[in-house]
């Protein structure tokens, strides 16, 4: 598989002790691995994925790249900004009606001069958001090529088994920088950066907590890691899905509480829809034990600030 560096590695792993007291844990517990450092379009995890799949589309020829997802898509707009430094045009794909303003993720995709589509997904049945957006994708990319371009349709999140390579390598790194971890932490939104944290891994150490953006994240990890031909056993996959309260677009009162706390103890910046989740899950894993003090514990910190200025109920917090 052809790979593209798109940002310096590996990202710091940095203590985050008073955050692990104030949750229960001790001090040396808890580490944030900052992957919402990297260097390209605002940064965020999804560029670890874009380096294998935007190297395999600039491998077959493309001058295009097309994906999709929420109008605050971090996933979309850092294709925009892969497509931006690879000299590459890119469509994104987006369900509903254009909103009257430009905020957050959406400001960020204008300014790196994306087209924006805009598609009614009703038209398409009674099929989930994920799916309709990835038909709408692939009707997206023959309209180009019958127009004369190359496009590559890039996954939902980037997740697939070639993007998932990317969290394959963020687990060495986890390794690397320290030792004996008994658990690592992540959002699971599409599925990809839990599946390369497990192929690394191994499932008995990685905690993914479910954000509610597809129906199914058990099957969608093991699919991913079925096309990693990781051994890894899905059965033993470890998905908390008490976070997604009224579903992927809201933000939830344990979430923003999270957030709230990371950025009050640590000045560490968290994002309402994934991270605040995740760092929800984490406390909540801990007041119930399965998480305990003594735990080497890795947060991954896998970015999406901009989208916290799009998020319709940031006024919220306080």
């Amino acid at each position: 598989m052809q790979r593209i560096h798109l940002s310096t590695w590996p990202t710091p792993m940095e203590p985050a002790p008073r955050l692990a007291v104030a949750i229960g844990l001790r001090p040396d517990d808890l580490w944030i691995k900052r992957d919402d450092l990297t260097g390209l379009g605002a940064g965020g995890n999804k560029v670890r994925k874009l380096e294998w799949t935007v190297g395999a589309a600039l491998a077959e020829g493309a001058d295009v790249l097309v994906t999709t997802g929420a109008p605050q898509s971090n996933h979309a707009r850092l294709t925009a900004a892969a497509a931006a430094r690879a000299g590459l045009r890119s469509v994104l794909v987006f369900p509903g009606p254009p909103p009257t303003e430009s905020r957050g993720n959406l400001l960020l995709d204008t300014l790196l001069g994306t087209e924006i589509r805009w598609a009614d997904t009703a038209e398409l049945g009674d099929c989930d958001m994920a799916t309709a957006l990835a038909t709408i994708a692939r009707q997206t990319a023959e309209d180009l090529r019958v127009n004369g371009h190359r496009p590559a349709v890039i996954p939902f999140g980037g997740s697939s088994g070639v993007g998932a390579q990317g969290y394959r390598v963020a687990a060495d790194e986890i390794k690397t920088q320290t030792s004996d971890v008994d658990h690592v932490v992540c959002a699971v939104g599409s599925g990809g950066t839990m599946a390369g944290l497990v192929a690394g891994l191994g499932p008995e150490r990685v905690r993914g907590i479910d954000t509610g953006a597809i129906s199914d994240p058990h099957a969608r990890v093991a699919q991913i890691l079925t096309e990693m031909d990781s051994p890894a056993d899905p059965a033993s996959l470890d998905i908390d899905q008490d976070q997604i309260g009224r579903g992927y677009p809201t933000l939830t009162s344990p979430a923003a509480q999270a957030l709230t706390l990371a950025a009050r103890i640590e000045g560490l910046i968290l994002d309402p829809t994934y991270t605040g989740r995740a760092l929800a899950g984490l406390i909540a894993q801990v007041a119930r034990g399965a998480v305990q003090p003594g735990d080497r514990t890795v947060f991954l910190a896998s970015g999406g600030l901009p989208g916290l200025f799009g998020h319709p109920e940031s006024h919220t917090l306080s």
